[in-house]
């Protein structure tokens, strides 16, 4: 189904002018056999709804990315039925199909991409705003001229202040200062507090609060005014909308003078300009945690250009760095994601380089080493393991410390061998009950472990594909709950002792003898054969 903006003919706007309000790099124009000066008139989201026109739009081709031939349907369409120009998906590393340029050329319609790090709604979101600016800034009719031309929040702020009379400062809902007009000799130590600390100081916000400002802020469609008294002087105060969602607020403090008789209306025509604006800045900033995260991920996993993703980081290429992951402990409950977000502030918190990635119910951090550092990645893991359970709420985790990659490109070898390791840790728990198990390790603390569960994934393709009377007395047991296959664990866990196996089973020895006679006599099975004992143990730890 397509969703579109719908338009009047007269608010057509060059396509280049919404390329240049992205300066995010989240779209990318790879063929415009028409030229920059083609007209946009709106936003289609979708490739299908029938015949309903889709004139001057720009259209997102949710479906099959720009590498894709499949794409060049779409493409065809989309010109069809009156749209400017499409946007795909690009995939990193992949060039544009060449059935999707043939289209886009033989249709003369704009093929633009939109980066692998950006997401749908962003992108709809990011085009609408430019459209609207632009527009803004083509409408002659606001006397004042607040809403006309600002292509920043600075310029902006520093209009509205020069037609209300007042200081400005323009602040998102978190109470950052994103942008302020000049502060003179005669401003309040709010004013000067808020715009040196960069946020409206937390005690402010807290009395915002609890006086109800906030509330009617935010519920407000219109300019709310403050007398001026003891604590400050006359302020303006007005919300910022992009339809029902609030973006901001504009706030006009009367400095050492009285506000314009007409600082009410500016002040209106001032969110109308902003709302664009802060559109942009709330994509610039999601947009860069997207690229760090894509970054990051494709370092740890190693996707991509991993140069070129160390760059996006803020690493050099040869920066020696070691990977820290930490899962959530199989026994814990589920509620366990929250304990990860917890963990994730304070690695974060262990130094300032490092780069921390939620993946999943997985926790990775990235530390960039210097020289004598080497145990760090060690020590990061025995704190996050040790301050989990401790949390409130918190559950236990197990944490791997990864070895030392000599260069920022190597950092997925890191990686998986963290994973390994807190998969030997894990195996190590269930075998032991849990009981005293270590919750952090190196690969130095699990020693010829993280070779042998290597092996078993060399093998278990080798045992997948093969049969006999293990695979049959393995099949057969799991199927009724695995009891054999517990008791043989434990048995060849404890070297053949049955005392020991049966304790760590918590039955008598006498039943373990009879499992094992099962064994032997239901599926003709020698235990005491090296090689079958040797599959036995393989296909224990290959079924868990």
């Amino acid at each position: 189904m397509t969703s579109r903006t719908s338009t009047s003919p007269e608010s057509a706007v060059a396509l280049r002018e919404v390329l240049a309000f992205d300066d995010t790099a989240a779209l990318r124009a790879v063929l415009v056999p028409a030229g920059l000066d083609v007209e946009v008139r709106g936003v289609a989201v979708g490739d299908e709804g029938g015949a309903q026109s889709l004139d001057g739009c720009l259209v997102l081709v949710i479906g099959a990315p720009a590498a894709s031939a499949a794409a060049a349907g779409p493409v065809r369409e989309a010109a069809g039925r009156g749209a400017s120009g499409v946007v795909l998906r690009d995939t990193q590393g992949e060039a544009t199909a060449p059935e999707v340029l043939a289209a886009a050329e033989e249709s003369g319609i704009a093929l633009l991409t939109r980066a692998e790090w950006a997401d749908w709604a962003d992108t709809a979101a990011l085009l609408r705003s430019a459209l609207a600016c632009a527009r803004a800034g083509l409408d002659e009719g606001a006397p004042d001229g607040t809403a006309g031309g600002a292509e920043s929040l600075t310029t902006l702020a520093s209009a509205v202040a020069e037609y209300t009379g007042g200081s400005i400062t323009i602040e998102d809902t978190r109470f950052r200062v994103l942008a302020h007009s000049a502060t003179g000799p005669e401003a309040d130590g709010l004013r000067r507090s808020t715009i040196l600390g960069g946020r409206v100081p937390r005690w402010r916000v807290a009395e915002l609060r609890r006086s109800g400002m906030l509330r009617v802020l935010w519920t407000s469609r219109d300019v709310i005014h403050r007398a001026g008294d003891a604590d400050g002087p006359e302020r303006l105060i007005i919300a910022v909308r992009s339809g029902p969602e609030v973006l901001g607020s504009i706030w006009v403090a009367a400095d050492g003078r009285a506000l314009s008789p007409h600082a009410a209306d500016a002040l209106r025509r001032a969110a109308e300009a902003a709302a664009p604006l802060l559109v942009r800045q709330r994509l610039r900033e999601s947009g860069a945690a997207r690229h760090r995260e894509l970054a990051l991920r494709g370092l740890l996993h190693g996707g991509g250009d991993a140069r070129t993703h160390a760059w996006s980081l803020g690493l050099s290429p040869d920066a020696a760095c070691a990977v820290v992951l930490v899962e959530r402990d199989g026994s814990a409950p589920a509620v366990g994601d929250r304990t990860l977000d917890v963990l994730a502030l304070h690695a974060s918190s262990y130094r300032p380089s490092v780069q921390v990635l939620r993946d999943g119910d997985r926790l990775l951090a990235l530390l960039p080493l210097g020289a004598g550092e080497e145990r760090d990645a060690l020590g990061l893991a025995r704190e996050l393991a040790t301050l989990a359970p401790s949390l409130p709420g918190g559950v236990p985790v197990l944490a791997g410390a990864g070895p030392v990659a000599g260069s920022a490109l190597r950092v997925r070898d890191s990686c998986e061998e963290a994973a390994l390791i807190v998969r030997v840790l894990r195996e190590r728990a269930l075998r032991q009950g849990g009981a005293g198990a270590a919750r952090f390790a190196d690969a130095a603390a699990v020693g010829a472990s993280l070779d042998v569960v290597r092996m078993l994934d060399a093998v278990r393709p080798v045992w997948e594909a093969g049969g006999g009377r293990v695979h049959e007395m393995v099949r057969t047991d799991r199927a009724s709950g695995g009891e054999l296959v517990r008791t043989l664990a434990a048995y060849l866990d404890a070297s053949g002792d049955v005392v020991r196996a049966a304790a760590r089973l918590v039955v008598h020895p006498n039943t373990l003898r009879y499992r094992l006679r099962r064994v032997r006599e239901r599926f003709g099975l020698d235990l005491d054969d090296p090689d079958t004992r040797l599959l036995i143990t393989l296909a224990v730890r290959l079924n868990g």
